[in-house]
């Protein structure tokens, strides 16, 4: 049983085995891209809700400011 799986792997030739390598690294490359595409948009959330955190920090100032000089 355990040695079909090894006599088939050789019987393969090295296109093969290239090729098989290949599509491995291409798998791997995807997920990577992925995981990398999630943090880039998890970057962009983050990155606009401190602006708006900011932004509405200051603008409340601002308000106040204002409603204390009247």
């Amino acid at each position: 049983m355990t040695s079909e799986p090894i006599e088939e792997e050789l019987k393969q030739t090295k296109t093969e085995r290239f090729a098989q390598w290949l599509m491995d690294r291409q798998v791997k490359k995807e997920e990577k891209e992925t995981s990398l595409e999630s943090l880039m948009k998890f970057n962009i959330f983050l990155s606009i809700a401190t602006l708006v955190t900011v932004a509405g920090a200051t603008v409340a100032d601002y308000v106040m400011v204002a409603y204390l000089w009247i």
